[in-house]
């Protein structure tokens, strides 16, 4: 927890807001007090407290819950929470605390956009869609005494003359990239499975110019990029990765298989000091992946993707999906196997989950396959669904198996690649083996089903071939 206090008048006692990220980040390391994650420090609560306009005298503090402790004890005038969906409800008994001590609560974030009037009861107000203009406002409103109960902004983001994100209030030692930054915004595909295309987000990019001189600011020799699709516009991502290449810093970054359509973007990338990249490679099935909107995949030219990405120096992050409407209990082996074909350096698993107003939902609800709504395991790493042709004990029992299988000792240490980017592939395998045997001894993986544990015990299926293509 770090605090920003800021003062017109140094006589003058001010109020105190707290910025709060419930927490819910299931992949971190645990080790008595000490909690760090495994992935990329979020931006959300660091921005919003960039945002805040400085002659409103505010003391402000930045939580993060998957990493600090929140703190319950403490007055604050002010308590902005920001909550994703496997959080809602950890949210709305935070606000309830809060509301209770005497603070003005409000809600944002992507679930409130998604079910605002879930979401109104909870709070004082409640902020839809980007909050870059809207978060502003209702901070002097709320000083001036008239606050109202949502302010709302539909579409793009304004992200012009944005504030450098405030991350002096970011716990030291708290993420396992602690240095991020946006270039973009939202997404322009349409996966059935994705928040953006429901709340809707659009798409803006940043200036290059003010990108650049952020990243001028950060500390350090290597950095993240926040965004989900940081190469969806090629032109835009040219032009940055160029005016990258000067400042000799190593990044990461998320972005679709589609990158290697472009030699020349590669290249940039690579030239600019590109070292890792997050993939959602999902399936390696070609009509799952048309049934969820992503056949712009092609599970035959994963291969030459991931090829063209060592032959830069790129360490591959690969994300699969297990529970979609084409999987059998043979998709668990067979995914590992093409794991291992295509020789990903750090392999990631999830569920799929139907997040409220995606296209996922809309059609499991209407099927009636939708387990339940307890908000909490919509983490993507617990089962909520019924898949078609498993039960859902059987794909909780196979997810875990493919977590612990991927990263048992011996095919991690040769999963890893002897580069200049070893490090990364070591880490990253090293953080998600321990989260894996974290994973089984979960007792509460899936309350709905009390057959789970028996079907534990049961080994999954054979690998029968047929691996990527």
């Amino acid at each position: 927890m770090n605090k920003s206090k800021l003062q017109i008048d140094g006589n003058s006692s001010p109020k105190r807001l707290l910025i709060l990220l419930p927490g819910g980040q299931p992949h971190r390391l645990v080790l008595g007090p000490f909690k760090t994650s495994f992935r990329e420090a979020p931006l959300t609560g660091t921005m919003l407290a960039a945002l805040v306009p400085p002659e409103l005298d505010l003391e402000v503090t930045v939580v993060d819950g998957s990493v600090s402790p929140i703190p319950l004890e403490e007055k604050f005038d002010l308590v902005a929470i920001s909550l994703i969906t496997g959080m809602a409800l950890n949210g709305y008994e935070l606000a309830k605390h809060f509301r209770k001590s005497g603070a003005t609560v409000v809600l944002g974030g992507v679930h409130v956009s998604l079910l605002p009037e879930e979401a109104r009861p909870h709070a004082d107000s409640i902020v839809v869609g980007f909050a870059e203009q809207t978060w502003p406002q209702l901070l002097r409103d709320w000083v001036a005494g008239r606050m109202q109960p949502e302010y709302r902004r539909v579409g793009s983001a304004c992200v012009v003359g944005l504030p450098h994100a405030r991350r002096d209030l970011q716990k030291p030692f708290g993420y396992m990239m602690p240095r991020t930054i946006n270039a973009t915004r939202g997404c322009r595909q349409a996966c059935d499975f994705c928040v953006a295309p429901a709340v809707p987000m659009g798409w803006a990019t940043r200036p290059v110019g003010e990108v650049v001189a952020e990243v001028k600011t950060l500390r350090g020799g290597t950095f993240a990029f926040h965004d989900l699709n940081l190469a969806d516009d090629v032109e835009y991502a040219k032009e940055l990765f160029t005016a990258l290449r000067p400042l000799k810093k190593e990044w990461g970054a998320l972005v679709s298989t589609k990158i290697v359509q472009d030699p020349e973007l590669l290249d940039l990338m690579a030239g600019c000091g590109c070292s890792y990249l997050l993939i959602g490679f999902e399936s390696v099935s070609n009509s799952a992946l048309r049934g969820m909107r992503k056949g712009f995949n092609a599970p035959a030219q994963y291969r030459d993707v991931v090829s063209a990405l060592h032959y830069r120096n790129i360490v591959v992050q690969g994300c699969f999906i297990f529970g979609l409407d084409d999987d059998t209990q043979e998709v668990f082996p067979s995914t590992v196997a093409a794991i291992d074909e295509l020789r990903i350096d750090i392999p990631r698993f999830a569920l799929y989950t139907p997040f409220p107003g995606t296209h996922a939902y809309k059609r499991l609800k209407a099927e009636d396959r939708i387990l339940h709504e307890n908000w909490r395991y919509y983490d993507t790493q617990h089962t909520v669904i019924k898949p078609k042709q498993m039960s859902p004990a059987e794909l909780d029992r196979g997810f875990i198996w493919a977590w612990r299988e991927s990263f048992k000792f011996g095919i991690a240490a040769k999963r890893i690649r002897f580069h200049k980017n070893t490090r990364i592939s070591a880490v990253g395998n090293l953080a998600y083996r321990l989260y894996g045997h974290r994973l089984k001894r979960d007792a509460d993986r899936f309350p709905q089903t009390p057959d789970v544990i028996s079907a534990w015990q049961q080994p999954p299926p054979a690998h029968t071939g047929g691996g990527v293509g």
